[in-house]
């Protein structure tokens, strides 16, 4: 910038700056070059007595490649007011910011101008408006630009392709590759990126060897970011192997590759692969942060997961939305209130730094209610302009979680009669509702009546069902529906029978039920904990026994009692009668006081009612 103001001073002085090509070269370097500035190129663009078609389409383009894209749009009308003569890249790039922008609207009005200015036949200005409709998922409007049309290019196509992708439409998107394979040009680089994408989004190992002879075949140049198409579809279609192959032969590798590859290996559960990844990037950004973010969360791994967050808010990196979504779900799993309510208020609320999008929102829901929060989780449910079957779900099930058994069916009825249609999740947060407030009746009803949704219950389902029948004493029934499941019980079926058992102190029932936890599972400690709490109740001390010795026998132990404490982005575990951590002594000393005073209130408030 300081060489094109001592260009522009020599152009003033020489007169040259009153000609129209010079003047446009200096405002092209301002509005589109990274070195430029479009705000220098605005102060320009006003010292330019009459600006020419060229000109103002290159204000437009500049603010399109800026922060500014409504500024692009601006420019637009005032051609359209000063009645400037348009040409196809005047549309061009203002439908660029009509896609950058929210609205439909801006993108109609600009439709509606290509009409009156007859440009609507210029297949440029058509691939514009595809790409356009496509990019806001508007698809029907897409596809009737696109079969207006008698020319089409391979622009054309990939517009389309790339918008079913968008829209997260696999199958659309390949039936119009087949069409473009037999009709239409040969698929270029983009094409087979798009491609890629839809395989991707559908899993098709198969169709993913497919598409990628087909890469082979075509010749198509292996540029990185086909090559990182063609990784990226082999690690969602899981095949890791052939990732890992093409990850290596690749000579020039981005953060997308590397990012790619990490996902992979924590996609198979491969932690420490995933983390060596990670740590051999020879450069991060935020999406590699949060790559590893959901890496941990996906794995439960939460506490790790909210280090690395944290780690990552040490070196100044800004969240996006996955990155706070990721870190919203590892609070909802380790119970970390504090932290979920303040990314919450300072990257929501305060800093604005991620708009609460649907997927955020949801994200907010599920942590607050699974954290205890049951009112903060309700009051952004009420507030969301809009929700989906997820936001529904999240409520109802938060609500059974709380035992609010009233309001999680009152809200699945409302969800009924708005037309939303419920899932598997949606029955599990209704039955799991009727097993906390007692509604037997209710819940056999809402059971039932799954297959009149289209849904076949499943185990967790007849889980949700038999914990209700155990836990109302009705456990002979309980039994019975076990025996005529279609499908073989699992962990939490005969777990839901157990707990019913020793609550009603069924010991026959219990150690039926005992038999089969410890067949699946024999190193799980708390089916003997349980097991010999029940045989406690009932007296039967010699069963007690018989429970010990069978744990020792298989050499299983209760876990410890366990407890985390975050500070400063550190978690701190202790477990029961702990003097591990290096400050146990200080740590334990503070405790006796906190007892001591403990004491002291109980005391006082005694001593102060006995007076009154």
């Amino acid at each position: 910038m300081p060489q094109l103001k001592q260009i522009q001073a020599h152009m003033t002085r020489t007169g040259l700056i009153f000609h129209l090509f010079p003047v446009s070269r200096l405002l092209s370097f301002c509005a589109l070059d990274p070195n430029g500035n479009i705000h220098y190129a605005n102060l320009l663009f006003t010292q330019i007595s009459h600006p020419n078609t060229y000109i103002w389409n290159t204000m437009i383009r500049g603010y399109v490649s800026s922060q500014f894209p409504e500024m692009g749009f601006f420019f637009f009308n005032r051609m359209i007011a000063e009645d400037v003569e348009m040409d196809r890249k005047s549309f061009v790039f203002s439908l660029k910011c009509c896609g950058i922008l929210s609205g439909i609207g801006m993108g109609l009005f600009v439709h509606c101008r290509i009409w009156k200015l007859g440009l609507v036949e210029d297949l440029i200005v058509r691939n514009a408006l595809v790409h356009f409709y496509g990019e806001k998922g508007k698809l029907s409007d897409a596809k009737r630009v696109f079969g207006e049309s008698n020319v089409r290019d391979v622009v054309s196509w990939t517009s389309m392709i790339d918008g079913f992708v968008t829209k997260n439409m696999p199958d659309d998107a390949l039936e119009m590759f087949d069409e473009m394979s037999m009709r239409g040009p040969e698929p270029n680089e983009v094409t087979m990126i798009a491609v890629c994408s839809a395989c991707s989004l559908k899993g098709d190992l198969t169709l993913a060897r497919s598409i990628h002879e087909l890469v082979v075949r075509k010749g198509a140049r292996g540029s990185i970011n086909l090559m990182n198409a063609v990784l990226d579809m082999y690690v969602k279609c899981g095949d890791l192997d052939k990732a890992k192959e093409i990850f290596h032969r690749m000579d020039v590798k981005d953060m997308f590759s590397w990012t790619s590859m990490m996902n992979g290996y924590a996609k198979n559960g491969k932690i420490d692969l995933a983390r060596k990844c990670f740590d051999e990037m020879p450069e991060r950004n935020v999406v590699s942060w949060t790559a590893l973010i959901a890496c941990y969360s996906q794995n439960n791994m939460p506490r790790e997961a909210l280090e690395m967050f944290h780690e990552m808010e040490r070196r100044g990196l800004i969240p996006i939305e996955s990155t706070l979504v990721c870190a919203l779900s590892a609070c909802s799993q380790f119970s970390c209130l504090d932290i979920g309510k303040r990314i919450h208020e300072y990257y929501v609320k305060q800093k604005h730094v991620v708009a609460l999008s649907l997927i955020l929102a949801n994200a907010l829901i599920d942590m607050y209610a699974k954290c205890g929060s049951i009112g903060a989780a309700v009051e952004i449910f009420i507030q969301m302009p809009e929700k989906d079957l997820v936001s529904w779900n999240s409520i109802i099930v938060g609500y059974a979680s709380h035992g609010c058994a009233e309001e999680a069916l009152d809200l699945f009825e409302q969800m009924i009669s708005i037309g939303f249609k419920p899932d598997d999740i949606t029955f599990v947060g209704v039955l799991s509702a009727c097993a906390h407030g007692g509604l037997v009746n209710q819940g056999w009803d809402y059971f039932t009546n799954m297959k009149v949704h289209g849904l076949i219950p499943k185990a967790e389902h007849y889980a949700c069902l038999i914990d209700l029948l155990s836990r109302v004493g009705r456990l002979e029934e309980a039994y019975r529906l076990i025996t005529k499941m279609p499908m073989k019980p699992d962990a939490a079926v005969w777990g839901a029978l157990l707990n019913g058992c020793k609550m009603h102190g069924n010991l026959n029932l219990g150690k039926l039920a005992a038999d089969e936890l410890v067949v699946l599972d024999p190193k799980d400690s708390g089916i003997y904990t349980l097991l010999a709490s029940l045989c406690a109740k009932e007296r039967k001390w010699s069963d007690v026994k018989m429970v010990r010795s069978m744990m020792r026998e298989k050499g299983t132990r209760k876990n410890p009692g366990c407890s985390f404490i975050e500070m400063e982005g550190k978690f701190h575990e202790f477990l029961a009668a702990d003097e591990t951590h290096p400050e146990s002594e200080a740590i334990y000393e503070v405790l006796d006081e906190i007892f001591l005073l403990s004491k002291l209130d109980v005391y006082s408030s005694g001593h102060e009612y006995f007076e009154v």
